[in-house]
């Protein structure tokens, strides 16, 4: 094997200083911070990696927040549709207990007939007194042309002196609630062809 020279090592120590001198010219130095422009990248990249991740983060969050929010609102709606009834329902038990007070009444010995036609009388109107608060209205029948759109007909008579299909009778009550038909009025309706 043959060894260098003193020379030589000398000579080649030289060489790596020059060039990493000349390589460390060869690198472009930012002028504000003095760094050399490779570290102001990886400082550059390792800032706008941090705050990919801050975003990042906050994307999940808010993820999160807009399903909790979703499922809290879904459940919400479901317990409105389901419990949608309940303030109505606690305004007619009233009317079940006066009922239940007339049926034990009717039940009871000393029976008076006025007595529980005035007390019926008084739960009536104190219901529709209700219904009216409420908005649910019954719809007018007899005595009115007929209208597919309250009436339901369930059967045609002759009438003399009657306009042909007038409502002559109400088998069973309609009801609006506000500008909806609840339930269509039974009418019996005069009949189209009826001789004078």
């Amino acid at each position: 094997m043959k060894h260098k020279s003193k020379h030589e090592e000398d000579k080649i120590e030289l060489n790596k200083e020059e060039i990493e001198n000349k390589v460390e010219e060869s690198i472009p130095v930012t002028e504000e911070s003095g760094v050399p422009e490779i570290e102001q990248l990886k400082i550059e990249t390792d800032k706008l990696q941090r705050e990919l991740d801050d975003y990042k983060d906050r994307l999940v969050r808010k993820i999160a927040e807009f399903d909790n929010y979703k499922k809290r609102t879904e459940n919400e709606q479901s317990n409105l549709i389901r419990y949608s009834g309940e303030s109505f329902v606690k305004r007619i038990l009233p009317f079940v207990d006066d009922f239940e007070r007339v049926v034990k009444y009717i039940n009871s010995e000393n029976v008076e007939l006025s007595s529980v036609k005035e007390g019926i009388n008084l739960v009536h109107d104190k219901l529709f007194k209700l219904f009216d608060e409420q908005g649910i209205n019954k719809i007018e029948a007899v005595g009115k042309p007929f209208d597919v759109h309250y009436h339901e007909a369930i059967m045609q008579r002759s009438e003399n002196g009657v306009e042909p299909l007038t409502v002559l009778e109400e088998i069973e009550t309609g009801y609006i609630y506000k500008d909806r038909v609840l339930r269509h009025s039974k009418v019996i309706v005069s009949s189209e062809n009826q001789a004078e």
